[in-house]
């Protein structure tokens, strides 16, 4: 079979470039200060010239926005910000148009406060939709049923007059917990998937998904041993052993999966967070009857970039039976822009080279955020600007994650070509400076290497989808070799700032950058050759 012929007889989304899409930040139709979906759809071409293979949008779902749509009111239906059913089906056509699949955002652990299921459900304690959510009886003394901790700081439990009784909430206290043990509900999150599918999304990124289900004994969580990291939150201090990971999530996963093999294509990727996040990945992912894919956060939330920690990642997925298709991320809505965390202000245009090149030659799906092909950076939000309930819970001490979700600079007018003069969120004026327009004019940006990059992964099987026959590295310089249908790629990377120096470094470069040759990395570059073909 020849090298494309291989290529193309896989699962289109086998070794794919997702673009992640934050709609409020990405582009602005009507001038309100928010991105929206009419926004989005305008802007696809961007993408499509990428060499992008899908897009990932994340929450536009009716929402009071307490947590920007990871609080779902209405499952069907898109908030009117963002706005309606009309203008989803026009993006997904348009996509469509342009060669590119569509990913939604699923969220299935909890819901908003104002979702009918819960007014339904805190009613009575006897009403049909009663054990949807997660309810428990109070101790005799009235405090909380269990120790659980929420992730964004105090008790996962709050206390409901109506009921008597504590609900759950493993986040804010205004997303309560869905009672995914009960079949009920399950059929429902899935009649949910069934409605997006058949409008045409090619599949689903599954939000928190190890919270989906708890311990119905509600058993506390033993404490967590000091780790020599500073604990911000109540959350810190325990072992999630109870109020997430339940080994019952699996079951519930076949019967998505299932659900989604009634169409043709859709792709599943699922975010796993925590300290068990390898053993749960491959536990959701197992075989033909699970999920396709799986992403930790590895990458997300690094101080750094290492070769130990790629080499590390890359041995979690060896090519084996059973064992799912990796996905990776260096940047996201939740996590501070890479730049901002991995290199010194005056390195950022040589290792944001670097680092898209690593992105694309690992063995797995690649997931860009937007604003990531243009370099953009961690802006510093003050205290008054804030939106991201977290950080303002735990300022000054948990970094907002605002920073990563600023808008995307289109151009150099007032706005930006955002759409509006005053967003939501500012601009950050470095981030101003790095517009589409003029990285398009640029034959030398990031925005126009990035594109090249994404074209020699897709050119290449063994960059595409091939396995990693080897991965080493000698203080800063990272080596690793994929392989694929007789194709033999060598890939090296300085990770440092100091030269090194190169020994055997043989055959066809096929990508040098930051002054890479055979014989030497400076900083941050990087060599990939060929050794057979």
């Amino acid at each position: 079979m020849s090298q494309a012929g291989e290529t193309s007889s896989l699962p289109w989304w086998k070794g794919a470039t997702i673009y992640q899409i934050y709609p409020r930040s990405f582009r602005d139709s009507n001038g309100d200060g928010i991105g929206d979906l009419p926004g989005i759809t305008e802007r696809l071409p961007h993408i499509a010239e990428l060499g992008i293979d899908a897009i990932w949008v994340s929450p536009f779902f009716k929402s009071p926005m307490k947590d920007f749509g990871y609080d779902v009111s209405d499952y069907a239906a898109v908030d009117p910000i963002f706005g309606g059913l009309d203008d989803f089906d026009a993006m997904v056509a348009r996509s469509h148009e342009l060669g590119l699949k569509v990913l939604i955002d699923q969220v299935y652990s909890h819901t908003s406060d104002e979702h009918e299921w819960f007014a339904e459900s805190r009613s009575s304690r006897d009403n049909p939709k009663a054990d949807w959510y997660v309810w428990a009886d109070a101790k005799p003394e009235g405090s909380p049923p269990s120790n659980w901790q929420s992730v964004f700081g105090g008790p996962a439990w709050t206390w409901d007059a109506r009921r008597g009784q504590y609900y759950l909430h493993n986040f804010l206290s205004s997303q309560p917990q869905l009672n995914l043990h009960n079949r009920e509900v399950q059929d429902a999150v899935l009649g949910v998937m069934r409605f997006w599918l058949e409008r045409g999304v090619d599949g689903f990124r599954i939000d928190a998904l190890n919270f989906a289900m708890h311990d119905p004994q509600l058993r506390d969580n033993p404490p967590a041993p000091a780790n020599g990291k500073a604990r911000t939150r109540p959350f810190d201090f325990q072992i999630k052993k109870y109020n997430q990971s339940h080994p019952d999530i699996p079951e519930f996963i076949e019967r998505i999966r299932s659900l989604t093999d009634e169409f043709d294509g859709i792709f599943t990727v699922a975010e796993v967070g925590g300290d068990d996040a390898v053993r749960e990945m491959r536990l959701f992912t197992d075989g033909e009857t699970h999920l396709n894919s799986a992403y930790s956060f590895n990458f997300l939330y690094a101080d750094a970039l290492t070769p130990e920690l790629v080499c590390g990642s890359l041995a979690e997925w060896p090519d084996e039976e059973r064992l799912g298709w990796p996905s990776w991320a260096f940047e996201n809505h939740d996590a501070p822009r890479a730049l901002s965390r991995w290199c010194e202000p005056h390195e950022r245009e040589a290792f944001a080279r670097l680092k898209a090149l690593l992105l694309v030659s690992l063995r797995g799906n690649a997931i860009f955020y937007y604003g990531e092909e243009l370099g953009l950076t961690q802006v510093d939000i003050p205290f008054d600007q804030l939106h991201d309930p977290e950080a303002i819970a735990n300022w000054p001490l948990t970094l907002s994650r605002d920073g990563a979700r600023t808008p995307m600079p289109w151009n150099d007018s007032a706005c930006a070509g955002f759409g509006s003069t005053t967003p939501w969120l500012p601009f950050g004026e470095e981030n101003r400076s790095r517009p589409v327009e003029a990285q398009r004019k640029d034959k030398d940006s990031l925005l126009n290497f990035t594109r090249e990059a994404i074209a020699l992964r897709k050119a290449n099987p063994a960059l595409h989808h091939g396995r990693v026959a080897s991965c080493d590295h000698e203080g800063d310089l990272l080596v690793f070799s994929r392989e694929a249908g007789g194709q033999r790629l060598e890939c090296r990377f300085n990770l440092g700032s100091k030269l090194v120096s190169l020994d055997n470094c043989q055959g066809r470069v096929l990508m040098a950058i930051n002054g890479a040759s055979q014989s030497e990395l400076p900083a941050h570059a990087a060599i990939i050759t060929e050794i057979s073909a």
